[in-house]
């Protein structure tokens, strides 16, 4: 079994590699990847790298499309999509390693202050690395289905961690973000100008307090959506997370956070992706330190919107 998990790996993280240098090395004869929102801003590897095989990497890219697309149209449809054992584990471990100490102290402290309802807690994340990586923002994957439902000019402008403890019970059935964007018409159908993107820290399980999604309410008014969640029409779904798990949902899909049993702080990451003309200063964010952000390549930095500090 466990040469097995290992095989799968390595054959994950060898299509990744190759998919790295793929879209790093890109002519203007292949720009068209482009249009599916391929492009992929994670730091340029080594000029050492070199791709094995014409014909395995246009596989790689075929089968990257199809997923993408795939995807695409399970977010359109339900309002959300998973993408499973997607993030790199060693990178979300040494994110919680780093975080932790940050979260415990916080929560030392504010614990009696619970600002997303009892034993409920949202704090902005550090861009302190670990804490940041790359591979949270600029995935090509995931910024393929962000710009496939948006537009290509799609920014980050949310980093955070929502935090159930013990004691936590089920919210209400809500949306995020629940000012409309033309208040006069509440229930006009928009397409989407915000996704959410979570991931954990830890395995979410049934136990933790798995957010609960009730799919294709994004696309009905929110009376009639209600109205078919309260009487039972459309099920809420519970969506367990394993550590590398990605969920992107639109945040008018209606949806309620569930208990956390357990004695371990729930951390779910939150990034958001907006339409670049849209701005509401809805949650609270760090900044980043200016060593982070000249870290950062020109393309990279285009997609972040937010305050860079000395």
């Amino acid at each position: 079994m466990r040469r097995r998990l290992a095989r799968s790996e390595a054959e994950r993280n060898k299509k990744w590699f190759l998919m790295t240098v793929l879209l790093n090395t890109l002519t203007l004869q292949s720009q068209k990847c482009y249009a599916h929102g391929l492009s992929l801003l994670i730091t340029p590897l080594s000029s050492q790298a070199v791709v094995e095989s014409p014909a395995f990497c246009q596989t790689v890219l075929t089968e990257m499309v199809m997923a993408t697309k795939q995807k695409l149209l399970e977010l359109q449809q339900n309002g959300y999509c998973v993408l499973r054992a997607h993030l790199p584990k060693g990178v979300i471990e040494a994110c919680r390693d780093a975080f932790w100490p940050v979260l415990l102290a916080y929560l030392k402290q504010h614990g009696d202050e619970p600002n997303r309802g009892p034993h409920r807690h949202f704090l902005p994340m550090p861009f302190d690395p670990p804490c940041f990586a790359p591979e949270f923002f600029f995935d090509a994957e995931v910024l393929g289905i962000v710009r496939g439902a948006m537009d290509q000019r799609v920014v980050a402008d949310q980093w955070g961690c929502d935090v159930p403890v013990r004691g936590s019970e089920y919210q209400r059935v809500h949306i995020d973000y629940q000012r409309p964007l033309f208040e006069e018409t509440a229930d006009l159908f928009l397409p989407p100008y915000m996704l959410v993107v979570n991931f954990g820290l830890d395995p979410v399980t049934p136990a933790h307090g798995p957010i609960e999604i009730a799919p294709g309410t994004h696309r009905m008014s929110r009376e009639a959506a209600m109205r078919s969640v309260e009487c039972g029409q459309i099920k809420l779904c519970a969506v367990p997370l394993e550590i590398g798990d990605v969920l992107i949902r639109h945040p008018w899909t209606l949806h309620r956070g569930t208990p956390n049993t357990t004695d371990l702080p729930r951390a779910m990451i939150t990034v958001r992706y907006v339409r670049r003309w849209y701005a509401d200063g809805s949650r609270e964010v760090n900044a980043i330190p200016n060593a982070v952000w000249q870290s950062l390549t020109p393309e990279q930095q285009h997609v972040m919107r937010f305050p860079v500090k000395d």
